[in-house]
């Protein structure tokens, strides 16, 4: 195959512009190709760029629209390449992802490619909605300021009847959980269809809000195909419902925007299929890429990891995506691009899977209050059951925010106990 038309995208002195959507590599050529060819061809491929001479291009329209090549690093297989806003179209994610990702992990020249991050200029970003509510918005519903919220998944995952999911969500509830939801496949199966669930969790709701004098949130998940989506999305806000859930890269960017136009409740995003793009850190995207677009999308909640639990996802990655959802900016560093947000409403992170009591000062410790600790197992699997398991996780949260340690806690709160015992 010969390279000489990807050779131009090369420029190292070129000084990238506030409107470049500017994107972080690292690659590792295949054999027969240099690290400089395959980020030249990278850059290339995904915009104006082919692998032959032709004789259709617009010579002034493609010199305007080819992205630069302006950092290489080749001890750290690490690129920057700057695209011109004009490549895309703007509110279009699927064109964004299309372009910039669509053909070129397709190519044998590139041995490795790893998405590793993104900044996104004003533009692009304003003509996305963004997050209706963020972590204002969902403080201000639940009346719940200065403490992380708690949240649990209803367990098991598939399996339970509409009326067992709406007693289990209802003692998470009263046991002192802010938010229920559903978990990633539970959406209208034929031993707990959706309306049912539906109605019958969000009265536990209602009931558990007039017991603990407290406001809830229940999850109830909404992904299907676009039209049914729609459809449960509308049935859930003419019912009294107050959060929908998605299942966003399963779902889709497209049917997500359709979402995000068509509700006005807040949007939890479920990250399920996540690790098929970002777990080998050779091939794929980075979960820092995923977050950014679901922000500027506009989810309100979003899953990050824990660095904790059983999920993978390292302390430092875990913590930049927290940093990047609810922050107004974010420096650069050696792994990271710079990002400015020019006013779009943050996003509460979820620190999920494998989480138990024993471990929210450590999840506190390092992010902070404003995060969702969500429980499944370590709720519903508390020796004494769901309100105990609920009660539990509240009184890990209070003595952390208190500064006392667990084991001290303890000894005065037997649900704190006895979970400490079975899962420490």
């Amino acid at each position: 195959m010969t390279k000489i038309h990807y050779d131009s995208f090369v420029d190292l002195k070129y000084k990238p512009k506030s409107t470049d959507v500017i994107c972080q590599f690292k690659i590792v050529p295949s054999k027969g190709f240099t690290f400089r060819e395959i980020c030249s061809i990278t850059a290339g491929e995904s915009s104006v760029g082919t692998w032959t001479d032709v004789k259709t291009m617009n010579k002034k329209i493609g010199k305007t629209l080819s992205p630069k090549v302006f950092y290489l690093n080749k001890k750290e297989n690490r690129c920057r390449i700057a695209y011109p806003i004009e490549l895309f179209e703007m509110g279009n994610l699927p064109c964004v992802l299309s372009s910039i990702g669509g053909n070129i992990y397709g190519m044998k020249s590139a041995k490795q490619l790893y998405w590793e991050d993104i900044k996104i200029p004003k533009k692009m970003l304003k003509s996305f909605k963004g997050p209706q509510f963020g972590i204002r918005g969902i403080r201000k519903y639940l009346n719940v300021y200065n403490r992380p919220l708690v949240g649990t998944i209803v367990k098991p995952k598939v399996g339970l009847t509409s009326s067992q999911h709406a007693k289990v969500a209802y003692e998470s509830w009263v046991g002192g959980c802010d938010i229920v939801k559903d978990d990633e496949n539970l959406t209208s199966q034929s031993f707990n269809k959706f309306k049912s669930r539906f109605l019958k969790t969000i009265k536990a709701c209602k009931r558990a809000e007039k017991e603990t004098g407290e406001k809830k949130v229940y999850l109830v998940n909404c992904t299907a195909e676009t039209d049914e989506m729609l459809k449960r999305i509308k049935f859930v806000e003419e019912h009294g419902g107050n959060y929908i859930m998605l299942d966003i890269l399963t779902l889709g960017w497209a049917a997500l925007q359709t979402a995000r136009k068509h509700t006005k409740l807040p949007i939890h995003a479920h990250r399920a299929g996540h690790a098929m793009l970002d777990r080998d850190k050779t091939y794929g995207m980075s979960m820092e890429v995923i977050a950014q677009f679901a922000r500027m999308v506009g989810v309100d909640t979003l899953h990050i990891g824990t660095a904790y639990g059983k999920m993978s996802g390292g302390k430092d990655i875990v913590l930049h995506i927290e940093e990047e959802m609810e922050h107004q900016f974010t420096r650069q560093t050696k792994e990271n691009l710079s990002q400015r947000w020019f006013g779009v409403k943050p996003v509460f992170g979820v620190a999920s899977g494998g989480v138990h009591p024993g471990i929210v000062p450590q999840i506190m410790k390092f992010m902070g209050v404003d995060v969702v600790i969500q429980a499944g197992g370590g709720i519903h699997g508390h020796p004494d059951g769901t309100v105990a398991g609920a009660i539990a996780m509240r009184q890990a949260v209070d003595a952390t925010l208190n500064g006392i340690s667990l084991r001290k806690y303890a000894k005065d709160h037997t649900e704190l106990r006895k979970a400490l015992e079975k899962w420490e």
